[in-house]
């Protein structure tokens, strides 16, 4: 058994919160507040949801954590 970690990162738009929500809607749970900052060299602002998942999956640095 082991615990996956994700953090969701995307510019401040609706791509984030679909990206979110699809991970919610395959069993992630959040972890802690959505975080925003700004970026200053593109002008916009960014977002950050960490989330994570139990899973019976075995750990690999190859692991591609979006399709658990």
């Amino acid at each position: 058994m082991m615990i996956a970690y994700r953090l969701i990162t995307e510019d401040d738009t609706s791509e984030f919160c679909h990206r979110v929500t699809e991970a919610l809607a395959k069993g992630w749970a959040l972890q802690g507040d959505p975080q925003y900052a700004f970026d200053a060299s593109r002008g916009v602002m960014r977002c950050a949801q960490a989330v994570t998942k139990t899973t019976n999956t075995t750990y690999s640095r190859e692991l591609k954590l979006g399709q658990l």
